[in-house]
């Protein structure tokens, strides 16, 4: 079965809706150069205090300093840390030492062939890679929540390496799941806007999405 991460979870209310539905991760947005979703550090933590194991709580960050996540993920109370920017190897140690039993996703932003390198180059380092669909090199960054899907052939070419396991995200929602599912085969999929209707996550909607990967196997 294909893993489901909720992200942009922005209440407690939100988070046990996640779950009880089906959701195996959700994810708590830091502040963000852009994009939807971003709630307080505080917010963060009283929300992940919630979440049972084996859920998995992922805080999304946009910072490059080890040192400076490494805080941040104390404050937050994670057990998972999302990096959506690009990090120097030498950082991956230091995180590591600094938070023993937390696992690194890092997030690769897939565009052209630079993608699969950076994503091979990257998984030694992490426990898993999640592909999105962000431009670092903007003047203001997208660094998630674009709701655009990328090129899945260049997705499938990097879960094909098999060195960790891969999180889809980009423009997911049920229309489309079940092709990118079968044609990618992710080891998860992460989806914010594809589930919910205006700013609250949509009850009826998360259920037919759940549905739809479930079909896809």
């Amino acid at each position: 079965m294909t893993q489901v991460k909720i992200c942009c979870i922005g209440s407690i209310e939100e988070a046990r809706m996640a779950i009880r539905l089906g959701a195996d991760a959700v994810g708590l947005v830091s502040e963000m150069p852009s994009g939807p979703g971003v709630i307080p550090e505080t917010l963060i933590a009283e929300i992940a205090a919630t979440v049972p194991p084996p859920t998995a709580t992922f805080l999304l960050t946009s910072l490059t300093d080890p040192r400076l996540i490494i805080a941040q993920q104390k404050r937050c109370g994670v057990n998972t840390v999302q990096i959506c920017d690009r990090l120097a190897p030498d950082n991956y140690p230091v995180l590591r030492a600094g938070m023993p039993g937390v696992s690194l996703v890092q997030v690769v932003h897939v565009g052209g062939e630079e993608s699969v390198a950076e994503a091979v180059e990257v998984a030694g380092w992490v426990d898993a890679l999640l592909l999105d669909s962000g431009n670092r090199e903007l003047p203001v960054k997208e660094l998630g929540g674009t709701g655009r899907t990328h090129d899945w052939g260049l997705s499938a070419r990097i879960v094909a390496e098999g060195e960790v396991p891969v999180f889809l995200a980009g423009g997911l929602c049920v229309r489309n799941v079940g092709e990118a599912i079968r044609s990618v085969r992710p080891f998860g999929v992460d989806l914010c806007s594809g589930v919910r209707t205006g700013d609250a996550l949509d009850e009826r909607k998360l259920i037919v999405f759940m549905e739809a990967v479930e079909a896809a196997g």
